[in-house]
């Protein structure tokens, strides 16, 4: 069994109910749920949030320390929040945000526009993008989509990426 699912988590400020087979953490900025597996179950007592296992199954094992991570996240969501910094680089590259869309202009010859997903919020500088909201899964997906359209290439760096992402550079080629 998992090593995060034998101490019982401490929900902090947040408020932690299960009714049926549903999570729900409710903190000051926002509320989250999540639906949990038939093999997995979880309760709320005095001391914190326990995750148990229902049946003895590898994969009801497996799943255990994934859900205790899924707990500990939503808790943590709801009482700080993440965020997620892209970092923009090449020429003509650049992005707007305009109400609820993201305007980017990645060397294609038209415009793209991508709606931002409820419960975020995009701030646009000269040459970074922040990201920020209470659900983890939301924060990453839509950083991961918007990276996805323009990776980083190896050799002169052109692209979106991570704040912190180291990209390899290549040696282009040699006159001979």
């Amino acid at each position: 069994m998992s090593r995060l699912a034998k101490q019982p988590i401490v929900p902090g400020k947040a408020e932690v109910s299960v009714s049926g087979d549903v999570i729900s953490v409710k903190g000051p900025k926002g509320t989250l749920t999540k639906p949990t597996h038939r093999l997995v179950n979880v309760e709320v007592g005095a001391d914190g949030v326990q995750v148990s296992v229902r049946g003895a199954s590898l994969e009801a094992k497996a799943l255990v320390g994934t859900y205790a991570s899924h707990v500990k996240n939503m808790i943590k969501g709801v009482t700080e929040g993440y965020t997620k910094k892209l970092l923009i680089e090449g020429v003509g590259y650049k992005w707007d945000v305009q109400g609820k869309k993201l305007n980017l202009a990645l060397g294609f010859s038209h415009p793209v526009s991508v709606d931002i997903p409820e419960g975020l919020t995009v701030k646009a500088d000269k040459g970074a993008l922040t990201i920020e909201g209470h659900d983890k899964e939301a924060v990453g997906q839509f950083a991961a989509n918007i990276r996805a359209m323009k990776k980083p290439e190896p050799y002169k760096g052109k692209g979106i990426r991570y704040e912190g992402e180291v990209i390899r550079r290549k040696q282009g080629k040699k006159a001979a």
